[in-house]
C-alpha cells in the first residue's frame, strides 16, 4: 500500500511538473502569472536594481535583494528604524534614475510613542545602506496607525515626490501648514524646489504640491508627457484616480463620493475650486499602487494604467485616451491576492506584491 501512494504521489509531481502553465487574456494580450517568492511579511514597495536584481520592503522592516533569475535574496543592512504597528513600517522603495547605487525609503518614523511618514536615503554598498540620512519628516505625529501615504516618485527634474495621507486627522488635509492628505515635492537632497506651488507663502508648508487627499499610495509620472497620477483610497466607497497638477485641492474631506462606514454621506460630491477624479470607484477596491505600461513584452498595453488593490483583490487595467478612462478590466481575480504594489520591470515584464508576502510577474506568451 505504501509503494502505492509514493508511486502516486511520484507521478502527481511529475505531472504537475510537466504540466503547462495556465494562459490568461487580457487586453489582447496573452500572459502566464509566476509566483517568483513567497515571503511571511506585507511586500510593500519595490524597484529594479538592474535587469536582474529586485530590492523590496518588508513592512515589519526588514529591507532585502532578490535574485530574479535564481529567486535567491540577501538582506541589506543598516535599514532605518520603523514603527511598525498597524499600517506603519518600512513602505516604499525607489532607486535612483541614475545613480542606481542611490536607494530612497520611505516609513513611519517612530516619534516617542507616535509616527509619522519620512523619507530618507542612504548608499547601497556591499549589501549594507551606507549613510542612510532622513530628508523629511511629516508635521505632525500621532499615535493613529493609519494613512501613512508613502509613495515615492521621481518627477524626471532633478526632484522627487512623496504622498502623505491624512492619518486619520481628516480636517487637516485641508489644513496647509501641516503635511497630512497632501503630495509633497522636495529635491533629492530634501531641499525645497523654488518653483513650488506655495514657497512664497510663508503661512503653508512649502513642500506641499497639492493638497486635500485621503490615504494616496499610489503615485506616477507619465515618462512621455510627464503627467503625474495618483490613486487614493476613499472610506466606504470613493476610491479615486486622480490627474495631479500642482497647487490643486483635491477635496478630502469636503468632497467624496465615499462614506462613513456606518453608512452617512461626509461631505458634498463637488465644490466650486476643488478637482474632480478622473474616475473614482464605488463601492471600494483599495487602490494601493500604479504603473503605467511602457514595455516591449506587451505592445497592446503600451500606455495602459495598471491599478493593484486591496479589497478589490485584483489588478485592474485601465485604457486611456488621454485623461479619460475608457476601458476597465479586473486581472487576477481567480488568486485572491491583496495586491500592494505594482510597477513595469526593465525587461518589460509586470511584476506585483502582495500582502500576504508573494512576489510575482506577469510574462508574455506568444
Amino acid at each position: 500500500m505504501k509503494f502505492v501512494v509514493t508511486t502516486l504521489l511520484l507521478l502527481f509531481s511529475i505531472y504537475t511538473l510537466s504540466a503547462p502553465a495556465k494562459v490568461y487574456t487580457a487586453g489582447g494580450e496573452k500572459f502566464q502569472f509566476e509566483i517568483l517568492v513567497q515571503q511571511k511579511d506585507v511586500v510593500w514597495g519595490f524597484d529594479f536594481l538592474n535587469n536582474d536584481q529586485m530590492i523590496f520592503t518588508e513592512r515589519s522592516g526588514a529591507l532585502r535583494i532578490l535574485n530574479l533569475k535564481s529567486k535567491s535574496m540577501i538582506e541589506v543592512k543598516n535599514a532605518p528604524q520603523v514603527w511598525a504597528n498597524g499600517q506603519g513600517g518600512l513602505l516604499d522603495v525607489r532607486v535612483h534614475p541614475t545613480d542606481k547605487s542611490k536607494i530612497y525609503l520611505s516609513y513611519s518614523e517612530p516619534v516617542k510613542d507616535e509616527a509619522t511618514t519620512a523619507l530618507g536615503f542612504g548608499t547601497l554598498k556591499e549589501n549594507s545602506l551606507s549613510g542612510f540620512k532622513k530628508i523629511f519628516s511629516g508635521y505632525e505625529s500621532n499615535d493613529n496607525n493609519i494613512h501613512f501615504g508613502s509613495r515615492i516618485e521621481f518627477d524626471g527634474l532633478g526632484n522627487i515626490l512623496l504622498t502623505m495621507g491624512d492619518r486619520n486627522e481628516r480636517k487637516l488635509a485641508q489644513d496647509l501648514n501641516y503635511h497630512n492628505g497632501k503630495i509633497l515635492r522636495l529635491k533629492e537632497d530634501g531641499n525645497i524646489p523654488a518653483d513650488n506651488p506655495f514657497v512664497k507663502n510663508k503661512d503653508v508648508k512649502p513642500e506641499i504640491w497639492s493638497y486635500g487627499h485621503r490615504n494616496p499610495q499610489g503615485l506616477v509620472r507619465n515618462a512621455k508627457t510627464g503627467e503625474l497620477w495618483s490613486a487614493e483610497m476613499g472610506p466606504k466607497g470613493g476610491d479615486e484616480l486622480n490627474l495631479i497638477v500642482p497647487g490643486k485641492n483635491y477635496g478630502w474631506p469636503v468632497i467624496t463620493y465615499g462614506r462613513e462606514y456606518y453608512g452617512p454621506k461626509i461631505g458634498k460630491e463637488s465644490s466650486a475650486g476643488m478637482e474632480q477624479p478622473i474616475t473614482y470607484w464605488v463601492p471600494s477596491i483599495s487602490p494601493s499602487a500604479l504603473t503605467i505600461y511602457t514595455g516591449n513584452v506587451f505592445p497592446k498595453w503600451n500606455g495602459n494604467i495598471f491599478i493593484g488593490t486591496l479589497s478589490g483583490m485584483h489588478l485592474r487595467r485601465l485604457k486611456m485616451d488621454g485623461p479619460r478612462v475608457v476601458e476597465q478590466e479586473e486581472m487576477l481575480k481567480d488568486f485572491d491576492l491583496r495586491i500592494r504594489n505594482v510597477r513595469t520591470g526593465p525587461e518589460g515584464a509586470l511584476y506585483i506584491s502582495t500582502d500576504d508576502g508573494k512576489i510575482a510577474r506577469l510574462t508574455s506568451v506568444k
